[in-house]
């Protein structure tokens, strides 16, 4: 590495360099505080080592100032965070402590160091008397909080936005307002300094970032007071120079000291600069500019490009570009760019390119490689620069070097094509011919522009890329649009005969520049830039409308008098008249009016009937239709002329197709090739209107199916001949299907969903694979305004269906035939959930619509949840806790964030979310995974929504726990665990010690997911009465356990107890929490249905918390008597199974279900219930009212006034019932 040198003492400076004063008071100070200090020279740091030492009156008052306050430090800082205050107050009070005790100064000004990189800690008094910065810096860094990355200059949010701007400017407006003093006591600036050096070396990054900051400003600084010196020395020395070269009588001897005097001061103090900057660069910059951090790479870069702008005769030479070229080759982005602005600032002048010779020869290379750099901003900034280059000298570029760029100018990124089209610009059409003062302005061929065009032409050629003409013109429309909309001069170099001696335009060349010359009619019209370059539509401004409205007008009254002879010129040629066709759809049509232009439309539509009848290229005739589209505007008055034309041409043609057709079908086999050509010609013509234009009243449909009737019966039909029948069959149905009603568009959609379904993937199934590429999947929008339909047509009111019937909606038969049809458009859209057409999250919005329309479509709803469950369980989960959240996030745009959780609609949501859980049946195992997902999910959207009153408060949607906690009892017992430590990651301490009733869901919630307990009810007080309830018998059980239960426990399933563990470490790996302290349980106050509170043995069992017992004695007391309570109850579940497939057998055949085919029974949720749940079951059961429910909870007691519960009716006795006799204990036997 090359250090940097020195700054010489004896500058050339510059002459004409604005000075810069400073509107402080400073200048004017005691000469004491100035003057003596430069007499004493060295000695003025001695004196001030000295006074730092003894501390005195200042020290005192510093240890007594920050005892008393110790956030008085930070004032600097929290002045400079807020940004509110005018920075040169803020600098002229410091100033003020300056002069009253530095000392105590310049310690704020140290603390404002620290504070700004982040650092909580701060720097005593007694530690900057009798430290050395390199001990100060490392108590510092000891002190810095490590626990979160940021720090004031990378901190995001409002208040730190504007920190790094008024940061910078305070170091430069300190700097500026100390110029004629402060900064040459040799105590100030050279503590300062050290302390910056220092902290730009520290392994901190906060540390390093803030100095090497702080320390590029402050050389920015200097090197404005060093280039104010070099003013105010050139200035005395010329009035030295003037007043010497006086006469001897007239010189002013006193006033030459003076000048001498003053010379001599403004030497020391530029000597002094020097080494302030010597020091700073040689300290910081020399070791920062490759440093580890990119951001602080870049700030060395942008600054040293301000020294060389703004002090070129020190700064600008080899041994400090070297720098910036080096650094070109940076592997961040943001580095290089810093380099290119700052090498643009220094080649924008002129009078700096002689010295910037050696680098551009030396670094030209390597600008000319980042023009394709991966960074889009760096290329554009490089183009700029060699544009820059470009500008001040033309032979520094050789043409490879041009070449290179001139390619980009049809890149895909607009800035970078931008950019390279005005460097293309300046290359090549900067040299136009200077047109004479007074003489008449030359127009059309003659026009300065015509050689500037033929050379567009000319490049566009040699380009070789003539399917991107409309790349080309975006890419000049900004530095070139003048030359690019002069179209007078286009039409005259195609319609005029070349001038004596000039050479004509090749067959090559018109064809590109009529290409060329719709690109700019198109991007005047239209302002916006061509297909994939676009960047999203933008607003026009009040000028670029009326730029807009001025050039359409413009062109429209040119070609409107020059579009006709260009058709009749280049009418053979179907490229050239393909363009020009074009040309129309950007007219302003009623210029033809207003203009008095009728003759001339007249002539544009005689020679667009020409073409038609001299081209069959599907090219020009689909041309020819689209501007006859585009001149019949029933809004203009040409369209009664024009569509006379139109419907002349088109009767015209179906006479003559009808009557070639009849002729080819007579001749049948004996029809030669002109036949079939002059049918096939005429269709051509016809359907290539047919896109455009309705020709329903010419009835085309007979005559195409007459046609193509015969090729299939003799099947000797020329295939262009059926292909073009198909088409133009294919746009008489379109044009019919356009004109159909409202009515029809049910159908419409039970036919589009039939059609994804037969294009779906399952077309290549059962070994079709050459069918693949027939596999359509239906995009996002398309997916969209399905599910839009199906929410709009279907789940309605019966009321609000007005196209049940015709006039029949009263009429109860017409009531139930809409229903029937609203039903079979539910079933078609569910169907492509069902296989997988659409994705299956958009059944969320069918889903959450269950409870509500369980009567109307609750079959279809719970047959699509069970068959998307068999497809993908993980996913059926998901989509069933999203349609919970939409009701939930409804639910709270309606009644606020401060709902009542009794009102109808809350609890309308939890009774959904209880059917859901329902439907997950009784293996766990298989819905493990299923139900672990739904409950990670939900915890998110719980918490996904923080309080805007702060921590304290709750979560928006915490209320949403109580709605989830209706899936716990579906968690094994290892999972609720898992489940419980995720939860726990989005709690703060202070939520597990909460208890108010805004907190009830999450307190309910957790104890749901309990891992010991014994209950997995649902809500707030069935957890809290079943909670107590199980407490009290478990205390009421004699202390015995049977060896038989123990050793059905051992024999539980290993392939159970395997998946189990798998499927938890799966959540353990990804859900490391710290453990929580848990909540204590609540007590309910709620009192116990008599029905299931009788229990005898509870009565005459004395309470045995009363008597003393030790822990160990306590722990195996309760397990005994839990594990005689199992047994027991094994025993009953065995006899109940038998007497409830008795009961349920009976009753179905009296119900009358939905879904007769439902693989998940209602009965596989109640054999999940905790103890004690059997008896309530048969107890709750209302078999005359097919009421299936879930006792014991109160709130599902409350659920008995709600609709029956139609879930599973048949499948309950099914395999599950008639397997549940013969199960053994083990398999009902809770794992613990």
């Amino acid at each position: 590495m090359i250090a940097a040198p020195e700054i010489p003492s004896d500058f050339p400076y510059p002459q004409d360099t604005d000075t810069r004063f400073s509107s402080d008071t400073d200048f004017s100070e005691d000469p004491d505080g100035r003057n003596s200090t430069k007499g004493k020279g060295g000695k003025k740091g001695k004196k001030a080592a000295a006074e730092k030492g003894k501390g005195g009156k200042g020290a005192g008052r510093l240890n007594g100032h920050h005892q008393e306050n110790g956030m008085e430090n930070m004032m600097l800082f929290e002045v400079v965070k807020l940004g509110r205050s005018a920075m040169q107050s803020v600098v002229d009070d410091w100033i003020e402590s300056y002069k009253h005790d530095r000392d105590v100064a310049l310690l704020d000004l140290i603390n404002f160091f620290i504070q700004c990189s982040g650092c909580k800690g701060v720097v005593s008094g007694e530690m900057f008397r009798n430290m050395q910065n390199s001990e100060i810096i490392r108590r510092m860094t000891e002190e810095f909080d490590e626990d979160s990355g940021d720090y004031p200059l990378t901190i995001a949010g409002p208040q730190w936005k504007k920190f790094k701007s008024s940061f910078c400017e305070f170091i430069a407006v300190l700097v500026r307002q100390c110029q004629y003093s402060i900064i040459y006591d040799e105590y100030m600036m050279d503590t300062v300094i050290s302390l910056l050096t220092g902290l730009s070396d520290s392994q901190v990054r906060a540390f390093r970032h803030t100095s090497t900051l702080a320390a590029m400003k402050l050389m920015t600084a200097l090197v404005n007071v060093a280039l104010n010196l070099s003013i105010n020395m050139d200035n005395t020395q010329r009035q030295y120079e003037a007043e010497r070269n006086k006469m001897v009588a007239k010189r002013a001897n006193d006033r030459l000291e003076l000048l001498l005097q003053k010379r001599k001061e403004l030497q020391e103090n530029q000597d002094e600069i020097e080494n302030m900057m010597n020091a700073i660069f040689k300290g910081v910059f020399v070791h920062r500019y490759r440093d580890s951090i990119a951001e602080i790479r870049a700030i060395c870069i942008e600054e040293i490009g301000v020294w060389m702008k703004l002090y070129s005769d020190a700064f600008l030479n080899d041994s400090y570009l070297k720098y910036v070229g080096w650094t070109m080759h940076d592997k961040q982005g943001e580095v290089r760019l810093k380099c290119l602005t700052a090498l643009q600032g220094l080649y924008y002048n002129r009078e700096l390119n002689a010295r910037l010779e050696l680098f551009t020869s030396r670094f030209k290379d390597r600008i000319v490689s980042m023009t394709l750099d991966k960074e889009y901003d760096v290329a554009v900034q490089a183009i700029k620069l060699l544009t820059l280059v470009l500008h001040s000298t033309d032979e520094v570029l050789s043409p490879e070097d041009c070449e290179s760029v001139y390619h980009l100018v049809y890149s895909a990124h607009r800035p970078v094509a931008i950019a390279a089209g005005e460097f293309l610009f300046k290359k090549l059409f900067s040299q136009r011919e200077p047109e004479e003062e007074g003489a008449p302005k030359r127009r059309g061929r003659q026009s300065p522009n015509a050689n500037l065009i033929k050379t567009t032409v000319f490049f566009f050629l040699e380009s070789e890329l003539h399917e991107h003409a409309a790349y080309l013109v975006d890419s000049l429309w900004e530095c070139g649009a003048e030359l690019l909309k002069d179209w007078e001069c286009m039409t005259s170099l195609l319609l005029d005969d070349p001038l004596p001696g000039e050479e004509a335009l090749t067959d090559r060349q018109e064809t590109a520049l009529i290409e060329i010359m719709l690109c700019t009619v198109r991007q005047a019209a239209e302002c916006h830039p061509p297909v994939g370059r676009g960047t999203g539509k933008r607003v026009m401004t009040a000028k670029e409308k009326k730029t807009q409205l001025d050039d359409r007008t413009r062109m429209t009254e040119l070609f409107a008098v020059a579009l006709p002879p260009l058709l009749a010129k280049y009418a053979v040629d179907a490229e050239k008249v393909t363009n020009l066709l074009q040309l129309p759809q950007f007219f302003d049509l009623e210029i033809y009016t207003t203009g008095r232009l009728e003759k001339h439309l007249e002539s544009l539509l005689r020679q667009i009937r020409e073409i038609v009848e001299k081209h069959t290229d599907t090219e020009v005739l689909e041309a020819c239709s689209k501007t006859y589209h585009a001149l019949c505007n029933e809004e203009f008055t040409i369209f009664n002329r024009v569509d006379i034309a139109r419907s002349q041409l088109l009767d015209e043609l179906v006479d003559k197709f009808n009557r070639l057709l009849e002729d080819f079908l007579q001749e049948g086999e004996d029809a030669d090739e002109d036949d079939a050509y002059q049918v096939l010609s005429t269709l051509k013509r016809i359907t290539a209107f047919h896109n455009a234009h309705d020709l329903s009243q010419w009835d085309l449909f007979t005559s195409n199916f007459k046609l193509l009737n015969t090729g299939i019966e003799n099947g000797d039909m020329p295939e262009q001949i059926v292909i073009h029948s198909l088409q133009c069959t294919h746009y008489v149905i379109l044009w019919h299907l356009a004109k159909l009603s409202e009515g029809s568009s049910r159908k419409a959609f039970t036919i589009l969903c039939d059609v994804l379904l037969i294009f779906s993937h399952q077309m290549v199934s059962g070994g079709r694979e050459h069918l693949e590429p027939l596999v359509y999947s239906p995009e996002d929008s398309l997916q969209s305004e399905l599910l839009s339909f199906i929410l709009n047509h279907v789940f309605i009111d019966q009321d609000d269906d007005t196209n049940s019937t015709d006039g029949q909606q009263d009429d109860e038969a017409g009531k139930i035939e809409a229903l029937h049809k609203r039903r079979n458009l539910l079933a078609a859209y569910c169907k492509l959930i069902i296989y997988c057409v659409v994705e299956m999250k958009t059944g969320a919005d069918i889903f959450k619509q269950y409870m509500r329309y369980y009567n109307d479509y609750g079959d279809i709803i719970k047959e699509t949840m069970s068959k998307t469950r068999q497809i993908d369980k993980i996913q059926c989960a998901k989509t069933l806790i999203l349609s919970l959240q939409q009701l939930f996030n409804e639910m709270l745009s309606e009644l606020g964030h401060g709902f009542d959780r009794s009102s109808s609609a809350f609890c309308g949501i939890k009774e959904l979310a209880r059917r859901f859980s329902l439907t997950f049946g009784l293996d766990q195992v298989k819905t493990r995974d299923a139900i672990a997902m739904l409950h990670k999910d939900g915890i998110e959207f719980a918490f996904k929504e923080p309080s805007p009153q702060g921590e304290g408060s709750t979560p928006l949607n915490l209320a949403f726990l109580d709605i989830l906690s209706e899936f716990s009892s579906k968690l094994m017992r290892q999972d609720k665990r898992t489940v419980h430590m995720y939860l726990e990651r989005f709690m703060t301490f202070q939520m597990a010690l909460q208890r108010e009733d805004c907190w009830l869901p999450l307190i309910s919630y957790r104890n749901s997911l309990q891992a010991g307990g014994d209950d997995d009810t649902m809500s707030v007080m069935s957890g809290y009465s079943s909670r107590g309830s199980s407490v009290r018998s478990k205390k009421t059980k004699p202390p015995a356990a049977t060896a038989g239960t123990s050793a059905a426990k051992r024999k539980l399933p290993e392939g159970i107890e395997e998946s189990s563990s798998s499927s938890s470490e799966v959540w353990q790996q990804s859900m490391q929490t710290p453990v929580m302290m848990p909540s204590p349980h609540l007590t309910s106050t709620a009192m116990r249905d008599p029905k299931r509170g009788r229990d005898d043995s509870f009565m005459g069992t004395p309470q045995h918390h009363q008597t003393p017992m030790d822990y160990n004695s306590q722990v195996t007391w309760m397990l005994a008597q839990r594990q005689q309570e199992e047994a027991r109850q094994q025993q009953e579940r065995a006899m109940n199974y038998a007497k409830l497939r008795t009961n349920l057998q009976h009753a179905i055949r009296r119900g009358t279900g939905l879904m007769e085919e439902d693989e998940e029974p209602i009965v596989e949720d109640v054999m999940m219930s905790s103890e004690g749940r059997m008896d309530d079951l048969n107890e709750g059961m209302d078999f005359d009212t097919m009421d299936i429910d879930l006792p014991p909870s109160k709130n599902r007691r409350e659920r008995s006034e709600l609709k029956p519960d139609y879930f599973d009716p048949a499948s309950i006795m099914d395999e599950s019932v008639r397997n549940a006799a013969s199960l053994t204990p083990y398999h009902i036997q809770p794992i613990t």
